[in-house]
């Protein structure tokens, strides 16, 4: 969760007057959630965020579901998703439920032409390839491979790209997205146990205050259905705020890995939390120091939930024939573990340069159509000697 910070200009209490030069008041905002029992921010705009011009016709952006049901270990080529030039329309939902929307996309331009909102979840945003700039109302936040960009709710973002070759994994939470709970003490301050800190959190910066006034279109998604609206001002007009709601960056190579004698569960490599899921990554790490350890993940049946993984990049040490930007479905309920072979090809390894970002679900994750266009054929069956 992030901590306070303040960027811009600000009066010295809130909800006092605080005027411009020429003696109007800025307009101040709360920005909240679960009511105002949670964390916020306050922003003070040159303009009232309420001045709606338009609402167009609003359309479903709801996945479209293959099957609901299966018990059965799936994978996915998820470079194989194409490349589209819209940034929204480049986003495919491959697996959701009603917790989480876990989406693959190929964004050639960047989202430039409209601002974006999504009223419903929380983002994460893992960047497998491209580089760039996420712009919010907060300040801006450089962005390159292995960063997760952490967009909170209700935030209105837009995404400058560098290139047209771009890679991202998306992950939409209906709860909000959190550091774990066992990283931070009583007073919210990261651990020394925690695999990363304070220091390896990168906030918005590079406030631009933006004093418009004119059309500008606003995509919001809520309820599974897309609202494009068209404000009178712009809506990154704020000359400050302060609080602990803003959208943040962490990358993935700041994590430091957790090692031990013998091999260690996936717990500790969790990176985000939030109700019924959590994220986590593999970094590149030394191996178990145990002269009889086996490095290679025990076959494991993860009864109450479902685990997939993306592979980033590395050779993977417990799979065959892992390509980069896979996805691998590992339901609840049966066991999966490592290859045939790659037990003991892994004894005697000193490290592993892996790379790949795991997402273990408490609710059964559902196929989309869009999933079943990527997915190989009779992965289930890659256990067989």
């Amino acid at each position: 969760m992030p901590h306070y910070f303040s960027l811009g200009n600000i009066p010295h209490k809130r909800h006092t007057q605080f005027r411009k030069p020429d003696g109007n008041l800025y307009a101040e905002e709360l920005v909240s959630t679960h009511g105002f029992s949670s964390v916020y921010s306050l922003i003070y705009h040159c303009h009232p965020p309420t001045m709606i011009k338009a609402v167009g016709e609003s359309y479903s952006v709801v996945p479209k579901i293959a099957f609901q049901k299966s018990l059965r270990h799936e994978s996915f080529e998820g470079f194989d998703i194409k490349p589209a030039d819209d940034f929204l329309e480049s986003r495919v939902p491959v697996l959701v439920n009603n917790d989480l929307h876990i989406s693959l996309a190929a964004p050639r331009k960047s989202l430039t032409g409209y601002f974006y909102k999504n009223a419903d979840a929380d983002e994460v945003i893992f960047v497998h390839e491209g580089t760039g700039t996420l712009k919010t109302i907060y300040g801006s936040i450089e962005f390159g491979y292995g960063d997760y960009l952490v967009i909170p709710r209700g935030t209105i973002y837009q995404v400058q790209l560098n290139t047209a070759d771009n890679r991202l994994l998306i992950v939409e939470s209906f709860s909000a997205i959190e550091t774990p709970k066992r990283y931070r003490n009583q007073y919210g301050q990261f651990e020394e146990h925690s695999p990363f800190c304070e220091r390896d959190v990168r906030v918005p910066a590079n406030l631009e205050t933006h004093d418009e006034k004119g059309d500008f279109k606003v995509m919001i998604k809520k309820e599974g259905m897309m609202y494009p609206y068209v404000y009178a001002t712009h809506p990154f007009d704020a000359i400050g705020w302060d609080g602990n709601h803003y959208a943040w960056a962490f990358s993935i190579h700041d994590f430091e890995p957790l090692t031990g004698r013998v091999h260690l569960p996936p717990p500790i490599h969790q990176t985000f939390e939030a109700h019924n899921f959590v994220i986590c990554s593999f970094v590149p790490r030394l191996y178990d120091y145990h002269p009889d350890a086996i490095p290679v993940p025990y076959n494991h049946s993860n009864v109450d939930s479902d685990e997939v993984l993306y592979y980033v990049d590395g050779d993977f040490m417990s799979r065959k024939s892992v390509t980069r930007g896979m996805i691998t479905l590992h339901p609840g309920g049966i066991p999966h573990g490592p290859h045939p072979g790659t037990v003991e090809k892994g004894i005697g390894q000193k490290e592993t340069k892996e790379l790949a970002v795991m997402i273990d679900t408490f609710r059964p994750l559902c196929v989309t159509e869009e999933g079943v266009k990527i997915m190989s054929k009779d992965y289930y069956k890659s256990w067989l000697e």
